[in-house]
C-alpha cells in the first residue's frame, strides 16, 4: 500500500495563485478582525484574573466584549464568503452541479445575487443609524463611569455589509463567467 505512493506529487508546488485585490482587502479585514479577537480575549482574561485575584475588576470589558463581538464578526464576514465557508447547502448544490450543471449553476448565481442583496442591505440599513449616533452622540456604558461612542461599530456593520455583498458579487461574477473562484481553508 504504501508503495502506491506518488513521491514526485507530493514534492510538486502548486502553481502560485494570481492577484486578487479583493481577496487582499477581504483577507486584511478578517486579519483586523482577527488581532482584535486576540485583543478582547487578552482584555477578558485580564478583567478575569483581576475580579479574582485582585478584587479589581477592568471597567466596561462586558460592554465592550458585547459590541466587539459584532465588530468582529462583520470584519471576518466577507473573507468568510470570498472563501465559500459561509453555511450552506453543499450537498445541494454540488449534487446538483454534478446531475445537471446547468440548473445547479442556475441556482448558484441566484443564491449569489440573493446574499449580495441581503449584505447590501444590511450596510444600507445600519447607514443611517449611523449617522443618527453621530449627530446625537450616541453612547454605550455607564455615563460617568465608562462610555464609548456607538457609531464607530455601526460604520463596522455598513462595512462589513459592504464587504459582505462584494464578495458575493465577485463571486456571482466568476460564476456566470464560467470560472469559479476556489475555496481556501
Amino acid at each position: 500500500m504504501a508503495d502506491d505512493i506518488d513521491m514526485a506529487a507530493l514534492e510538486r508546488t502548486a502553481p502560485p495563485a494570481p492577484f486578487d485585490p479583493i481577496r487582499l482587502l477581504l483577507d486584511a479585514l478578517a486579519a483586523i478582525g482577527t488581532i482584535w479577537t486576540f485583543g478582547l480575549m487578552l482584555l477578558i482574561c485580564a478583567d478575569v484574573i483581576g475580579r479574582s485575584f485582585l478584587s479589581m475588576p477592568i471597567t466596561g470589558v462586558s460592554e465592550i466584549a458585547a459590541h466587539s463581538i459584532v465588530g468582529i464578526v462583520f470584519l471576518q464576514i466577507g473573507a468568510t464568503i470570498y472563501s465559500k465557508r459561509m453555511t450552506r447547502a453543499d450537498f445541494l448544490i454540488e449534487g446538483l452541479l454534478y446531475r445537471s450543471p446547468g440548473i445547479g449553476r442556475f441556482i448558484e448565481a441566484v443564491f449569489l445575487l440573493i446574499g449580495a442583496a441581503v449584505m447590501a442591505f444590511v450596510a444600507w440599513a445600519a447607514w443611517p443609524g449611523m449617522w443618527t449616533s453621530l449627530a446625537t452622540r450616541e453612547f454605550f456604558g455607564v455615563q460617568g463611569l465608562f462610555t464609548v461612542p456607538t457609531w464607530p461599530f455601526r460604520g463596522l456593520i455598513i462595512l462589513g455589509g459592504a464587504a459582505g455583498a462584494l464578495a458575493y458579487l465577485m463571486l456571482f461574477v466568476a460564476e456566470i463567467a464560467g470560472r469559479r473562484i476556489p475555496a481556501r481553508g
